[in-house]
């Protein structure tokens, strides 16, 4: 079902985010549970969770909008492609956007820098997390196509 289908038979419920995302990812159509990750410039807490079982849902990172580096990159996605992720949505950068685009995982971003995050392993894990309008708690179903992304508690 479409994110405008969904607002349609959702309306009282649904939150959409504000802020316009562009999608990278080679599926362009995606939904799943919400996990989230909240850090700076620093993609260590990312990589943890998609270093795990994905079981179809979708990693939040929090990243604070930033776009002075990349959160993720094709690395990272095909690690979640093959680990059962449906996606991911990073409030900030991205980089390796020709390779990310023919990977099998769904990902949006804010946009793309070719410099890698730091490696601290600084933020936090399981966290609610709010941009764009709409707040994303850790197990609820979040749905991403051309047209937006949509939560559903």
């Amino acid at each position: 079902m479409s994110t405008a289908d969904l607002c349609d038979e959702h309306e009282a419920a649904i939150s959409a985010c504000e802020e316009r995302f562009t999608l990278y990812g080679g599926i362009r159509a995606f939904h799943g549970r919400v996990v989230t990750v909240q850090c700076d410039e620093d993609n260590v807490l990312a990589r943890r969770a998609l270093s795990e079982p994905g079981r179809a849902r979708v990693l939040v990172v929090d990243g604070g909008g930033s776009l002075r580096c990349a959160l993720m990159g094709d690395q990272m996605a095909e690690l979640a492609a093959e680990n059962g992720w449906a996606g991911a949505i990073v409030n900030g950068a991205v980089r390796d956007v020709v390779a990310l685009s023919r990977l099998p995982f769904g990902l949006a971003a804010l946009g793309s820098n070719p410099r890698r995050s730091g490696k601290q392993g600084t933020g936090r894990r399981g966290v609610e997390v709010t941009f764009g309008g709409v707040t994303f708690r850790p197990g609820d179903t979040v749905y991403v196509d051309d047209d937006g992304l949509v939560v559903l508690p």
